[in-house]
């Protein structure tokens, strides 16, 4: 029988449920996770990682726990050591089909993007999106499913990038340092200078026009 193969105790993940889905034959077993639901600009980032479990990153988890350099650190381990899949929905798609069916789609482009067929995937939350696989959705899985954790550090490093990138050419809303959540130094930029092309007009208070502001 093969000993169970955990993370080094770094980080409090393990591949408890990815052996079981091994063991239960699943051959390929993907994470999945997205970014970016919560703020007034810029898209939202999904990523979809089958981890070599001979090959493990150490100090994976939650990307919400871990510092940028660490994140960073991570992010060049996963994309050298595992099969990484990652895809975007614009803030014109998410004012068009809504934040739910944005990450959804998003998680749905990043499968689709993996160069293997995970035939088992896991996926943060309680909302899982339409897979050619068997799926799971588990909460708070970024804190307790290796896999998911990378995907979560995977989209966080990309999306935070992209935001950098859209500060550099509309500095004055923050992006670089806010990744475009409502700061009080965001929302007072947007009440004086109203949103960029890259706003998404369809959340509150671009929605009323900030009148509430």
């Amino acid at each position: 029988m093969t000993a169970p193969i955990r993370l080094p105790p770094s980080s409090g993940l393990g591949l408890d449920r990815e052996l079981a889905a091994r063991a239960a034959g699943f051959s390929c077993i993907a994470g999945l996770d997205e970014v970016g639901r919560g703020p007034l600009a810029g898209p939202v980032v999904s990523a979809a990682v089958v981890l070599d479990f001979d090959s493990l990153p150490q100090g994976l988890d939650d990307s919400k726990a871990l510092s940028a350099q660490k994140r960073e650190a991570l992010f060049a381990e996963i994309v050298a050591t595992a099969h990484v899949g990652i895809a975007s929905v614009s803030h014109a798609e998410i004012d068009t089909i809504n934040i739910r069916q944005a990450s959804l789609l998003a998680m749905r482009r990043a499968f689709t993007a993996l160069p293997c067929v995970p035939d088992m995937a896991f996926v943060d939350g309680n909302d899982a999106p339409k897979l050619p696989c068997v799926t799971e959705a588990v909460v708070k899985g970024d804190s307790s499913i290796a896999s998911i954790a990378a995907a979560s550090i995977v989209a966080k490093v990309v999306r935070d990038r992209l935001m950098t990138r859209l500060g550099a050419v509309y500095p004055a809303y923050g992006f670089a340092s806010n990744a475009g959540y409502s700061t009080k130094a965001h929302l007072s930029v947007l009440a004086s200078e109203g949103p960029c092309p890259f706003h998404r007009l369809s959340f509150s208070p671009l929605r009323q026009g900030l009148l509430d502001l």
